[in-house]
């Protein structure tokens, strides 16, 4: 009678072990959305760089606008691109540091200040995306859900100075790269849908999407798409993001 009795106490001592270990084991898995995010972010770019970038804007007629950019991005929140053409926009430059751009125009001289939902090449790019920054820098992920070969990050805004409300992201779960974007609006309308493909090693170990392709439903029949080139990492100094130094973009190539 004993024995039974201590035995059904070890049993049950033993079960509330596992149990806790079960638990416990859940909890150290629980996935981490920001991490993921600044994976991503990680995986995109490294901290320093320079790259180029071919901008083409698709008419619904099949007519294409095209157009080159020199990239060079420092940290997360500065960036500065130099137009290398069409021959009409060689040498202006456009620069961000945090939430603020400007656009330089070498016969105009004074740099002037633009807004994240403008755009200086037309099409469905604005500036926001031509100079983004890293996604992680500027929304907070609110859920993430499994998809069996895909995260969904549900992404939210860290201020109202972002020009996308809220963001759904696809993640492929090998490479921690994003797939989809969708990007909507405060008032929850979807603006656009950025798609990112052809993954392509940029070497040092460097491997990502090489084109961005978007739409809009308030544009329909009208795409953009970028294509990435050359990035790499790059030392830059701290005044190649300043006004000043916009006319001098150039030298750095």
């Amino acid at each position: 009678m004993l024995y039974r009795q201590l035995s059904k106490t070890v049993s049950r001592a033993i079960l509330l072990v596992i149990i806790s270990f079960c638990f416990l084991g859940s909890a150290a898995l629980a996935l981490d959305g920001n991490e993921i995010l600044r994976q991503v972010d990680r995986n995109m770019q490294p901290p320093s760089y320079e790259m180029y970038r071919k901008l083409i804007n698709i008419e619904p007629d099949g007519r294409k606008k095209e157009f080159v950019l020199y990239t060079v991005k420092k940290g997360q929140d500065r960036m500065v691109a130099l137009f290398l053409s069409p021959a009409s926009e060689k040498g202006r430059a456009t620069l961000r540091l945090g939430d603020n751009m400007w656009l330089y125009i070498p016969n105009v001289g004074k740099p002037i200040r633009i807004t994240s939902l403008q755009s200086v090449v037309g099409g469905i790019f604005n500036n926001s995306d031509i100079l983004r920054l890293d996604y992680h820098v500027e929304y907070d992920a609110e859920k993430i859900t499994d998809q069996g070969e895909n995260y969904l990050l549900e992404l939210k805004a860290k201020s109202a100075a972002v020009a996308y409300d809220r963001l759904e992201m696809q993640v492929d779960k090998k490479t921690l790269l994003p797939t989809t974007i969708e990007c909507y609006a405060i008032s929850g309308m979807l603006i656009k849908t950025l798609r990112y493909a052809k993954i392509e090693d940029f070497g040092d170990g460097l491997i990502r999407p090489s084109v961005l392709e978007t739409d809009s439903p308030l544009n329909k029949g009208y795409r953009s798409v970028m294509i990435f080139a050359k990035v790499r990492k790059k030392e830059l100094a701290d005044e190649v993001f300043t006004l000043n130094y916009l006319p001098k973009v150039h030298e750095l190539r």
